[in-house]
């Protein structure tokens, strides 16, 4: 016993610092983390029996939007371009949550002809939509034009959910309070605005970049959301109409067409950054969630959300005149 004492009186708790180091490391990582993951969703309220559309519901932000979703209890239409992978989320949410309440419909946003048979089967089965969520999207994709003929990003991100919610309006009327969430995203700023020919996406430089595609779609989104809630609330319609940024995320497979994951040095540099430095699809999701259930946004409209709190857009995204334009381009476009 006089040995052990002896031993306690003489170590020396700072003989070695990598104790110290090694947990200042684990703490800084985890400090990092916590904060780049963002805010979640200040409340916990119900929206029993509400009738929520979901695009883009099969994985990633979709599909965990779903789930906390009907952790709410709400009826969620998963609205999915590959019926395979839909089910195969839907089957996984029932098994995590039994009793949710999910149906699968195909939409494949890269035709207005599926668009509009997926409208008439909600309007079949359906006599009203509480909420609309336009999450589905793609980045990085290579140049193709649609069936319809327009560029991938421009048609998936901004003209297919602007024609769905033109479409399903009379359903969000017919609500108590119908909310539309269209979803943008950070890069929006980055994009420029042919006031000539506003849906034109390769104005700026020759030849096409996705990366520029992809802003300029998401900036679309931004303009005529501002402009559509515009019109709403000058025809004193109860519908809301909101645009978020989930923020940056991992898991949701839209990095699979971009340059740095084509190198295996680059993913095997790139992936513990962006664990380290990206939500998880369940973290970028929160924003949605709160703009879907909060009753203190019911009359909220117009605006842009980023982690769950209401903020400031570009000077761009604010000119009125031009989104206004879009808006009629838009509309010509899609011969409405």
């Amino acid at each position: 016993m006089d040995e052990i004492r002896a031993a306690l009186a003489d170590a020396d708790p700072f003989a070695s610092w990598w104790p110290f180091i090694i947990s200042g490391i684990v703490f800084l990582i985890a400090t990092v983390r916590l904060y780049m993951g963002g805010q979640v969703c200040p409340n916990t309220n119900s929206i029993r029996d509400r009738i929520v559309v979901v695009t883009g519901a099969s994985g990633g932000i979709g599909k965990e939007l779903c789930k906390e979703l009907v952790r709410r209890s709400a009826h969620i239409i998963m609205a999915c371009r590959s019926m395979e992978k839909g089910d195969r989320a839907m089957q996984s949410i029932i098994r995590e949550i039994p009793g949710a309440s999910l149906e699968l419909l195909p939409l494949d946003l890269r035709s207005f002809d599926c668009i509009r048979r997926f409208v008439r089967e909600v309007q079949s089965r359906h006599s009203q939509i509480d909420v609309l969520i336009n999450n589905a999207g793609i980045i990085f994709h290579p140049e193709e034009r649609t069936v319809d003929g327009f560029e991938a990003h421009l048609q998936c991100n901004y003209l297919g959910h602007f024609l769905l919610t033109q479409l399903l309006l009379p359903m969000l009327e017919r609500a108590q309070q119908g909310r539309v969430i269209n979803v943008s995203a950070h890069g929006y700023t980055a994009a420029k605005m042919n006031i000539e020919d506003p849906l034109n996406t390769g104005s700026w430089a020759p030849g096409y970049h996705a990366r520029d595609a992809f802003s300029h779609s998401k900036l679309a989104v931004v303009m005529v959301s501002r402009v559509l809630a515009g019109k709403l609330k000058a025809a004193k319609s109860k519908v809301t109409i909101n645009v978020c940024s989930p923020g940056l995320v991992r898991g949701t497979d839209h990095l699979r067409y971009s340059p740095v994951m084509r190198a295996l040095f680059a993913k095997v540099f790139t992936y513990p950054w962006m664990w380290l430095f990206m939500k998880k699809p369940a973290q970028g999701a929160q924003t949605m969630v709160r703009l879907a259930t909060d009753p203190a946004l019911s009359a909220t409209s117009g605006e842009f959300f980023n982690d769950c709190e209401q903020t400031d857009i570009s000077e761009l995204a604010k000119d009125d005149l031009l989104g206004e334009k879009l808006y009629k381009e838009t509309m010509k476009a899609l011969k409405l």
